[in-house]
């Protein structure tokens, strides 16, 4: 078969560096489905890879790009077949087996589910990786107690790609959603996709008392740290967490009372998932969960410009979802 187009990030002397090059199909990795690939888009997990400032890449030379979305060429699992428009995502992908930045890809069906229907291969990759964590977010924080008209719900670092899928799907479920980011520029935008407020998140309480005022009924924490602490002393009685992302850091201090004397709940969302649970939420994102306002999160970019959007992306100079378009 023809050289297709990839990025490719190895491991050299003076540290990890990203390029593009072109595969052919004995490069490609054992899987089930190949794919020929459209659109990807650029996490922040794929940006720590491909710049080397997270240890993410667990196997070099390896193409980056968690999610990506296409069509099935040809497949050797009886789940799909030839035709079918498919999004990847999960497990060692991009990480550990060649990922989303080139234009094809095979790889275990258990890592594929089909694009719902009445959505686009670009609707599907802007919700991508990010937009179903947000909805496995939302569905964990309602099986424990998160409804409409109880109180405010939280969404800090609000303009990231996940925090902008959970504005969006608060929102049009009824919730009172507060957007709290220190990029008070994005204003328009949050409140665009649904937020009810938006606040300056170096305003939101950060003392050391084991409890303070009850403010949230739910949050969506993306930063971990110090903040997800603070989060756990305002939470009202009853009140869930959601932590999606570590952007502030992996370790936070805070004592048992908000837990023991609020009945805090606090709910770790890891989109690792197995076959039934993806397939599930893939179809509440074709449906019940279906973001609204997916244009408004979308950036869309030529692969060309993948390196200079993963460095925008890593110092934090982006909102919403950068997607790149693979082909074109």
């Amino acid at each position: 078969m023809d050289p297709f187009k990839a990025f490719l990030i190895r491991r050299e002397a003076d540290g990890v560096r990203g390029a593009f090059t072109e595969l052919r199909e004995p490069d490609l990795d054992a899987g089930d489905v190949d794919v020929d690939l459209t659109h990807a888009s650029i996490n922040f997990k794929d940006s720590l890879a491909a710049t080397g400032r997270g240890p993410i890449i667990r196997r070099f030379p390896c193409v980056g790009g968690i999610d990506a979305v296409g069509t099935v060429t040809a497949s050797r699992s009886p789940r799909f077949t030839a035709g079918e428009a498919v999004i990847v995502h999960g497990h060692g992908f991009g990480v550990s087996h060649h990922g989303g930045y080139a234009q094809r890809a095979r790889v275990p069906a258990d890592w594929v589910n089909r694009i719902p229907p009445g959505m686009t291969p670009l609707q599907a990759i802007t919700i991508g990786v990010a937009g179903y964590t947000a909805a496995l977010a939302v569905e964990l924080m309602e099986q424990n107690g998160l409804r409409p008209g109880k109180g405010p719900v939280l969404v800090n670092g609000a303009s990231g790609g996940v925090a902008s899928v959970a504005i969006d799907l608060l929102a049009q479920r009824g919730f009172e959603v507060v957007a709290a980011t220190r990029k008070l520029a994005e204003r328009d935008y949050l409140v665009g996709l649904g937020a009810a407020q938006v606040v300056d998140a170096a305003t939101l309480p950060q003392g050391s008392k084991p409890l303070e005022s009850a403010q949230w009924q739910g949050a969506v924490d993306s930063l971990g740290g110090a903040p997800l602490a603070a989060l756990t002393r305002t939470m009202q009685r009853e009140g869930v967490i959601a932590s999606i992302g570590n952007a502030a850091g992996i370790e936070f201090s805070t004592t048992v009372m908000p837990f023991i004397l609020r009945g805090v709940r606090l709910i770790g969302v890891n989109s690792d998932n197995d076959t039934d649970t993806r397939d599930h939420l893939w179809q509440r994102l074709g449906s019940d969960l279906r973001p609204q306002r997916l244009e408004r999160i979308a950036q869309v970019h030529p692969f060309a410009e993948l390196p200079r959007m993963l460095d925008e992306v890593v110092n934090g100079r982006i909102r919403g979802r950068t997607i790149i378009e693979l082909r074109g």
